[in-house]
């Protein structure tokens, strides 16, 4: 499990502000925000994982707006732009030589679309990473988790964000989607994907479950009995994402990591370069 560095303080104050300035264009109570996220930083225990601190900015973003959802419509429109571009990410993973590796390169590009970072996301960036995700190093072995994929009778699939969740469809579906539950966020926060989103994305053979939780990871205090049982009783577990490895990398079970490493202190953790492409279990 990640610790909270000082690196980290600087991007809570954006989220805040960023999140703050979708959730309503009230500028008194940007600074409001603005100032409450400052107030629990101070005395934030920085051995919990970043995605405890950022559950606390958004909880107060959303209690001091009453915006119940900031970023309903960003994940309305990553999920179009995401189906838009299914197709012909389809026709590639079809088209390898391995298409469950083709598969698990689609889904780690599709970990661009992510509101959490101190960038300004566009659509233009996710087509970009497509195409180069089939010749971009992956940082892990794949040929172990293709074994363990052909080992396991049941998956549990922690999902991260809307948009990507289409990509995820495509190696769920290449996993075998009988075998495969998907568990997304309990509740709002940033662009993660909710149960509307899987359902949005296509994912209605498959096993749907909510975690219970409005954290941007997996925080298995925070989670449902369900998810925990879930968690523990599963063949293999897949968590997608910064979010859900900053919570779960310390996990008292195997887990296998996918995403991009986009983040320049959990790039460092894993141990590789900031935008590596990443298939590791620990």
């Amino acid at each position: 499990m990640m610790r909270t560095y000082l690196d980290c303080a600087p991007c809570f104050m954006k989220q805040a502000l960023e999140a703050a300035r979708r959730a309503t264009p009230n500028e008194a109570l940007h600074q409001e925000v603005v100032r409450r996220t400052a107030r629990e930083l101070a005395v934030f225990d920085m051995t919990a994982t970043p995605p405890s601190m950022a559950q606390k900015i958004h909880r107060i973003v959303r209690e001091l707006t009453g915006n119940p959802d900031p970023y309903r419509e960003v994940k309305q429109r990553t999920n179009r732009l995401a189906v838009d571009l299914l197709p012909a990410v389809r026709r590639r993973v079809r088209e390898a030589e391995a298409p469950l590796e083709m598969a698990v390169r689609m889904a780690v590009a599709g970990n661009i679309i992510d509101f959490g970072l101190q960038r300004c996301f566009r659509d233009d960036d996710v087509e970009e990473v497509l195409e180069r995700a089939a010749d971009s190093p992956l940082y892990g072995s794949f040929e172990e988790f293709e074994a363990d994929a052909v080992r396991a009778s049941s998956i549990l699939y922690l999902a991260d964000n809307a948009g990507e969740i289409v990509f995820d469809r495509v190696l769920i579906d290449e996993l075998g989607s009988r075998r495969v539950m998907v568990a997304v966020r309990g509740r709002p926060v940033l662009n993660d994907a909710l149960r509307e989103d899987a359902v949005a994305a296509g994912l209605t053979d498959v096993e749907l479950v909510d975690n219970g939780s409005d954290a941007p990871g997996t925080i298995l205090e925070d989670c449902s009995e369900e998810l925990r049982e879930r968690l523990a009783s599963a063949d293999m577990v897949i968590a997608k994402g910064q979010g859900n490895y900053e919570t779960l990398s310390g996990a008292p079970r195997p887990v296998w990591f996918v995403l991009m490493a986009k983040c320049p202190v959990i790039a460092r953790h894993i141990g590789c370069e900031p935008g590596s492409f990443v298939l590791q279990k620990r």
